[in-house]
C-alpha cells in the first residue's frame, strides 16, 4: 500500500496510500483469545509446510505535499495541485504497476478517492482501462467502484463488461460503499449509502448475468430497458470483491455470495476476528470459505535489513498517517454513514484518528509489514498459516521510484518465491462468483 511520488523539490517528502474507514469495532472477549500477532512467528520457518499465497499490488496514486491545512480531504484546496507534477507521478506510478507484472505479481490494484492528496484516481476504471493494454497477464482488481457514489450504476456495469473483454477476461470488481468523506466530495446522502449499495450491486449483477432487455424498478434506481452492450467475458460475471474495515452488515452480505472479503489497512488482531466472524458466517450460509476469500491490504517495506526498512517505513509510512488522511472529524463519521448497531460497537472502543496513529502504534499492532526479505518471509507467515489467507494486496515505496522499482524487485525475489508452491494452479478460479 505504499507509493513513491515524484519529487516536487528537494525536501519533497515521499508517501504511502492506502483505505480506511471509519468503521470498526471492539473485539469481542472470545475473539481476543489466542489472536496471532507478529511476535508470535519472528522467526526462520525454512522447510516447514507454507501455505501458498497470490500477491496483487496495489496502487492509489497519492499527490505527495506537505501542508498546514486541516483536512486533506474535501477542502484542500487544488491550487497547491500542479498538473506537470501529477503527469509525472501518473507515469511513475503506470510503469511500476506494469513492472509488478513483469516481476511476477499475480495481479493489479486500483482505487477510487475524490477530493484529496491522498489518492488522485477518481475513476479507477480509466487506469484500468490504461493497464489492458499494457499488460497481458495479471489480474486488474478494480477496487472498487464506489456504487452509492453513481446516480447511474447500470455505467458502472458497462465500463467492466468492456475492460473484462477487451483484457481478455483478467478483471476482478471491487464493490465498495466510499470511505464517509466521499460523501461529502460528491454530495450524495450517506443515510442512503447502505440501501444505495445493495440497490445497485443487485442492477449490475443481474446486468451483467440475465439477458436484456428487462425493467429494473429499484427505489434509487429504475430503468425501463436494462440491456447491457457489451457482456462480461467471465462466465457468470467477474470475480466481485469486497473491501471492508469489518462492518458485520458487509461480512453477511459477502459471505452470504461466496464474495472475497480484504480488509484494509487494519491491526492484525481486529483481522483474525473479522476472518472468525467471515468463516462463520460462510459456514451458516452451508459452504466453507476458501482461503482465497480472505484477503488484506496491508503495507509491505522490504530493505536488505530491518533497520534501513524500519527508517525508510518509518518516515513514509507517517505521511499517510498525519497528512495524507488527515480530515476534518466529522468527515470521518457523517450521520447515517455507519448502522446503530455498528456506531455502538465501535463507540466502546473507538479507534485511534490516523492522523494520531504512532509509527510505534502502527508496528505493534501489525498495520505494517517492514524488514529484511526474511523478517518479511516471517511476518507474511502470520498471514498465510494462522489468519489463512490467501491473497496479499500491496504496493512498495523505496524512497524515489528508481529505489521502488529495486524494493520491488527484491522482494519478487526473495520474499514472494517461499509462498509460490503450485503457484501455476489458479485456486482463485470460480471465486467472487
Amino acid at each position: 500500500m505504499f507509493f513513491i511520488a515524484a519529487s516536487t523539490s528537494a525536501d519533497s517528502v515521499p508517501t504511502v496510500a492506502a483505505t480506511i474507514s471509519a468503521e470498526s469495532c471492539r473485539p469481542s472477549a472470545t475473539a481476543q483469545e489466542n489472536l496471532p500477532h507478529f511476535g508470535d512467528t519472528c522467526h526462520e520457518t525454512a522447510g516447514t509446510d507454507v501455505a501458498r499465497m497470490k500477491f496483487y499490488y496495489f496502487h492509489l496514486m497519492p499527490y505527495v505535499m506537505e501542508h498546514d491545512e486541516p483536512s486533506s480531504w474535501v477542502t484542500l484546496s487544488n491550487r497547491f495541485y500542479d498538473p506537470k507534477v501529477g503527469q509525472t507521478l501518473y507515469h511513475q506510478y503506470l510503469d511500476q504497476l506494469e513492472y509488478a507484472e513483469a516481476l511476477g505479481w499475480d495481479g493489479l490494484c486500483v482505487n477510487e478517492h475524490h477530493q484529496n492528496c491522498y489518492g488522485t484516481m477518481p475513476s479507477p476504471n480509466v487506469m484500468a482501462a490504461m493497464l489492458v493494454r499494457r499488460t497481458s497477464r495479471a489480474k486488474i482488481a478494480i477496487l472498487g467502484n464506489g456504487l452509492p457514489l453513481r446516480e447511474n450504476p447500470l455505467r458502472i456495469a458497462e465500463e467492466i463488461a468492456m475492460l473484462d473483454v477487451a483484457s481478455g477476461g483478467r478483471v476482478i470488481s471491487g464493490f465498495v460503499r466510499g470511505i464517509s468523506a466521499e460523501y461529502f466530495s460528491t454530495g450524495s446522502n450517506p443515510t442512503h449509502s447502505r440501501e444505495r449499495f445493495y440497490e445497485a450491486a443487485e442492477l449490475i449483477l443481474r446486468a451483467w448475468t440475465e439477458p436484456g432487455p428487462f425493467p429494473f424498478d429499484g427505489k434509487y434506481y429504475r430503468y425501463h430497458y436494462v440491456n447491457p452492450w457489451p457482456r462480461p467475458l467471465q462466465k457468470p460475471h467477474p470475480p466481485v470483491w469486497c473491501p471492508s474495515q469489518g462492518s458485520s452488515e458487509t461480512v453477511e452480505w459477502a459471505s452470504k455470495r461466496r464474495f472475497p472479503y480484504l480488509m484494509v489497512f487494519t491491526p492484525i488482531k481486529r483481522i483474525a476476528q473479522i476472518y472468525g466472524e467471515y468463516r462463520e458466517a460462510c459456514q451458516r450460509h452451508g459452504y466453507t470459505a476458501s482461503r482465497y476469500q480472505l484477503t488484506v491490504n496491508v503495507p509491505i517495506v522490504v530493505a536488505e535489513n530491518d533497520a534501513k526498512a524500519a527508517e525508510i517505513a518509518k518516515k513514509n509510512t507517517m505521511w499517510v498517517f498525519n497528512t495524507g488522511l488527515r480530515m476534518h472529524p466529522p468527515f470521518w463519521r457523517p450521520p447515517g454513514y455507519m448502522t446503530e448497531a455498528s456506531l455502538r460497537r465501535m463507540l466502546q472502543n473507538p479507534p485511534p484518528l490516523p492522523s494520531e496513529l504512532t509509527f510505534e502504534q502502527a508496528d505493534r499492532e501489525g498495520y505494517i509489514v517492514y524488514g529484511s526479505p526474511a523478517t518479511v518471509r516471517d511476518k507474511l507467515r502470520v498471514f498465510s498459516d494462522e489468519l489463512k489467507a490467501g491473497i496479499v494486496c500491496s504496493g512498495m515505496n523505496g524512497g524515489s521510484h528508481e529505489a521502488t522499482l529495486e524494493m520491488m524487485q527484491l522482494f519478487s525475489e526473495e520474499v514472494m518465491p517461499d509462498f509460490r508452491e503450485d503457484a501455476e494452479v489458479d485456486e482463485t478460479a470460480g471465486v467472487g462468483r
